[in-house]
C-alpha cells in the first residue's frame, strides 16, 4: 500500500515529467515565431508587459485566483470522478479571461489563436492528469477503486487515441455538438430517474453497499476491511465485492466501452469522466463511492497519452501558471476522497447531475443557437 511519502514522490515525478516536456517543447515551439509575426503586423505591441506564454500584452492571471480555482477543480474531479477538464476549461477560458484574449487573434493571427487555445487544452489535461493520479492512489489505499475495471477502461483508450490521431482535422465536432448536448441531458435525466424509488430498485446491490458504507463511516469502523475485493478474475468475467455486495462485469466489454468513451471524449476535447461515471453506475451498477476512483484511473491513462501527443506536436503551456495550479490541484485532490465518504451517495449523484445538466445545456446552446454559457 502506498504511503504518504510514496505519494509525494509520485507527484514529484509527475512534476519532473511536466518540467521536462515543457522545457523540451518550448525550445521547439513555433509560438515565438507567431508572436514576432504578430508584432511585425502591429497586432501585438512589443513593449507591452508580458503575460500568458510570455506574449506581450497577454493577460496576467492572479496567482491566488488560479490556486483557489485549481483546488475546486481537484475537489470536484476527485469527489465524483468527472468534470475536472470542463471545470479547468471554465477557469482558463472564462474566470481568467484567456478565451476572450485568444478570440482577438481569430481573424488577425489564426496561428497564434491556435497556439493559445491548444495551450489551454493541454493545461486542462495536466490538471486533470495530476488530480487523476492523486485520486487513483488515494482510492486504492482506501479500497474504493476497482483496479481491473479501471485498467480495462483505460487500456481501451489506447485504441481510440490512435484512431482519433488518424482522423484529426477530418471531422469537426462543431457540426454535432448540439446533438451531443441533448445526449448529455438525456444521461442526466436518466440518472435522476435512477435516484427515484422506482429507478433505484434496479440497483439494489449498489444501494445496499452504499448504505452499509455510510453506516460504517458513521460508526467509525474499519472501512478498508470491507472495501473492494476481487473475488474472481478472467478475461471475460470479473467478480468484486464492496461492503457485503457482489458486482460482476466483463473486462472485454469494459475495454470496448473505454475505447468508445475515450474516442468520443477525445473528439470533444475533454477528459471523459462524465461519460465513464454513467457507464460505471448504470451499466456496471457500482455505487458512487467506488466510481470516482475507478473513473479517475481510466482518465489518468488517457490523459497521459493525450498530453504526450499534444506536446510532441509542439504545444507548450505557461510554466508559472500551470505550476501554481498543480499545487492547488494537489490540495483539492487530497481533500476530495477524504470528504466524499461523508457525503451521502444521493448528494454525490446530484453533484454529477447538476454539472451534467450544465454541460448539456451549454452544448445545446452552442450547437443550435451559437450561444455560450461559461467557458
Amino acid at each position: 500500500m502506498l504511503r504518504t511519502r510514496q505519494l509525494w514522490w509520485l507527484c514529484l515525478l509527475f512534476a519532473a515529467f511536466f518540467v521536462f516536456l515543457s522545457v523540451e517543447v518550448f525550445a521547439q515551439s513555433p509560438v515565438e515565431k507567431a508572436v514576432q509575426e504578430a508584432i511585425s503586423k502591429g497586432v501585438i505591441q512589443k513593449d507591452a508587459p508580458k503575460g500568458l506564454l510570455g506574449i506581450p500584452g497577454a493577460p496576467r492571471v492572479n496567482p491566488i485566483l488560479a490556486f483557489i480555482w485549481a483546488i475546486w477543480v481537484g475537489w470536484v474531479f476527485s469527489s465524483v470522478g468527472a468534470f475536472g477538464g470542463i471545470m479547468a476549461g471554465v477557469g482558463h477560458m472564462t474566470v481568467y479571461g484567456l478565451g476572450a484574449y485568444a478570440k482577438t487573434f481569430k481573424t488577425s493571427m489564426p496561428a497564434l489563436n491556435k497556439h493559445i487555445t491548444d495551450s489551454i487544452r493541454v493545461s486542462n489535461q495536466f490538471l486533470v492528469a495530476l488530480s487523476a493520479l492523486i485520486s487513483s492512489i488515494t482510492y486504492i489505499r482506501q479500497k474504493r477503486l476497482v483496479l481491473p475495471l479501471g485498467l480495462a477502461l483505460g487500456l481501451g483508450s489506447l485504441i481510440s487515441t490512435y484512431l482519433i490521431a488518424k482522423t484529426a482535422g477530418k471531422v469537426q465536432f462543431s457540426q454535432y455538438q448540439g446533438y451531443f448536448g441533448l445526449c448529455v441531458l438525456l444521461i442526466g435525466a436518466f440518472m435522476i430517474y435512477e435516484i427515484t424509488p422506482r429507478g433505484s430498485q434496479r440497483k439494489k446491490a449498489a444501494k445496499e453497499a452504499a448504505k452499509a458504507f455510510q453506516e460504517a463511516v458513521k460508526q467509525k469502523t474499519d472501512l478498508i476491511s470491507m472495501g473492494v475485493k476481487t473475488l474472481k478474475f478472467s478475461i471475460s468475467d470479473c467478480n468484486i465485492s464492496f461492503f457485503g455486495q457482489e458486482f460482476r462485469f466483463n473486462p472485454i466489454w469494459a475495454f470496448i466501452g473505454g475505447a468508445a468513451i475515450s474516442a468520443l471524449s477525445s473528439f470533444i476535447g475533454v477528459g471523459g469522466g462524465f461519460l465513464y461515471v454513467p457507464f460505471l453506475t448504470t451499466i456496471v451498477g457500482l455505487p458512487m463511492y467506488v466510481v470516482a476512483g475507478t473513473s479517475a484511473l481510466a482518465v489518468l491513462i488517457s490523459m497521459i497519452l493525450s498530453i504526450i501527443n499534444f506536446m510532441a506536436r509542439g504545444v507548450i503551456v505557461d510554466a508559472t501558471l500551470i505550476g501554481i495550479q498543480l499545487v492547488g490541484i494537489f490540495v483539492g485532490s487530497l481533500i476530495g476522497p477524504r470528504t466524499s465518504k461523508y457525503i451521502p451517495e444521493k448528494i454525490l449523484r446530484w453533484i454529477f447531475i447538476v454539472l451534467a445538466i450544465y454541460v448539456g445545456v451549454d452544448y445545446v446552446l452552442r450547437g443550435f443557437f451559437n450561444i455560450k454559457l461559461l467557458g
